[in-house]
Formats: C-alpha cells, structure tokens, sequence
C-alpha cells in the first residue's frame, strides 16, 4: 500500500480523466499533517457457520473498541463521553438489502446510549427517512458495513450520510468525489459522535450499480471504530484492498476510484484519507487480519 489511499492502479485509472488530473497537484499541497486513530477489533466467535451473528460477543468487541478508543476501561463511562443524557441521538443505520447493518449491531448500540443515560425516547435508529426523522438530532452515531461501491468505489460511513442530502444522485459524477461536502449539511455538521465500520461480512468485488456476488463476500469478523470518518473509511479502503490482492493475486483496481476519501481530507478536511497518519490499533483475534 502506498501512503496514499488510492493504489498506484486507482491513481492511474482516476487520472485517466482530466479533471482529475488538473486536481492532484492541488490536492497534494493541501495535505496537512494531522493523526487519526482508529481501532480494529475482531472475534472468531463473532458470528457462526450459519451467518448467526452471537449478541454477546457483539457487545464485547464494541466495548473493546469504544474503551480503546476512547482510553478508558469502563464502556459505559466511554459512552459517557460521546453523549449526554439530554441529547437526542439517532443511529445512522443502513438498510441495503443484500449487506445491511445487522439489527444486533443497532440494539448493542441503543443499549449503551441508554445505558449512558439517554432515555429510550430519545433515541432514533433510520437510514432511508434520516433526512427527516434524524434531522433534529443533537448527535449521532454513524454506522453501516463496508462494501464495494459502483458509484465511489467504496461504501463506507462518509457515504452513509449522502441520504440526509434532497437530491443524492447528485452526487454521483466524478466518482462520488464530492461526498465529504454532505456532511456540512445542517442536519448533520458537527453531529457526530462515532463512526463505527462494520467488516463482519465484507463485499469486496463487484461491477454496476447494486452488485452483488456471494462469492466475493468473506467473514472478517471485525469492526472499525473511530471519531474520524475519513480514517475510518480509509482503512475500510485498505483491507477491501488487501483481500483483493489476495483473492485476485495482484493488484486490481476497483472499477471505480475512491478517490471521495482522499478529497474528504483535503478539499473538504473532514479527517484523515493517509494511512500513514492514521494509528490502528489492532484488538482480538489476528488470523488473517490482512492489514
């Protein structure tokens, strides 16, 4: 991998274009030294043979990362300080068919928010209808699985929030590139409290809109967990990435470039896309963790 996000092979492809082209120097020099961190955890025991995902040890890597990340050792006191207990908080869920957010993630989460001190009342879980149910809220939490994408190259939590946009098609041109600018909308601009990557089953090759193939769907058994969506996403990127050079045997590029990462930090300076300024910090089981 290099220090950028995209492999030589996206930059080639992505610059085939001159629009592309005319912005790489611009968003070189735009690069600003600042760190992320982001916490992989993974569990063997995650989910079974049948896809049955185990709520337990759900609960048990999400209080590992949230502790991790956070620096403390009692999750609840984490949660603690990413909410307070007037805050209503909604859960920015995903409902794609093929690779939703699994219902058990949803109610792990709703848990420690109430465990937190938030009031049952004053939690809201949506995806398709967040433009309006989500809209009022004072904080969120951002959560959805990782997947191939046909229209950014990847799917991941800055994309999650194109929904509470009137018009997403809009921003389907150029890969997607201006992704990041969504988050400035007013429903959501500085709500954010955790962003939390699902890789349990990620997807990590397809082609056209709304592929699917169970074929390239592989149990992962892990969760990525950062305050920053771009480094979150950038290391979605990078393990998408790595099974595809392992199950390919060489580098071949995503059909289309994620180049909205890269952008999210330095046109929108939404976080951190370089995986070199990034900490992972790596929890629980190791066995082809792939990055």
């Amino acid at each position: 991998m290099s220090e950028l996000v995209l492999t030589r092979r996206d930059l080639l492809k992505a610059t085939a274009g001159a629009a592309v082209a005319a912005l790489a120097p611009e968003v070189l020099a735009q690069e600003k030294p600042r760190r992320a961190k982001v916490v992989l955890v993974r569990h063997k025991e995650v989910i079974d043979a049948q896809g049955k995902i185990h709520e337990n040890v759900l609960m048990q890597m999400l209080d590992e990362a949230v502790t991790a990340l956070l620096g403390v050792k009692n999750p609840v006191d984490a949660w603690k300080r990413l909410v307070k207990p007037t805050d209503l908080v909604g859960i920015k869920s995903n409902v794609w068919n093929p690779l939703p957010t699994p219902k058990q993630v949803e109610q792990a989460i709703r848990k420690r928010l109430m465990d937190a001190g938030v009031s049952e009342d004053n939690i809201r879980i949506d995806d398709r209808g967040a433009r309006l149910t989500l809209a009022n809220c004072t904080a969120l939490i951002n959560v959805r699985p990782v997947r191939t994408h046909w229209w950014s190259g990847i799917g991941g939590c800055i994309k999650n929030y194109i929904i509470f946009s009137e018009n997403p098609s809009s921003y389907h041109p150029d890969a997607c590139s201006s992704l990041a600018s969504v988050w400035n909308l007013p429903a959501v601009k500085g709500k954010t409290r955790l962003n939390i990557l699902l890789a349990l089953t990620p997807l990590f090759h397809g082609r056209g809109p709304h592929h699917w193939d169970p074929r390239y769907v592989w149990q992962y058994k892990g969760l990525f967990v950062s305050l920053d969506p771009v480094a979150v996403d950038a290391m979605g990127l990078k393990l998408i990435q790595a099974k595809r050079l392992q199950h390919f045997g060489e580098d071949v590029a995503l059909e289309t470039p994620p180049k909205h990462i890269r952008e999210a930090e330095v046109k929108y300076g939404l976080g951190v896309s370089d995986p070199n300024r990034i900490d992972l910090v790596q929890l629980g089981w190791k066995e082809d963790i792939l990055i």
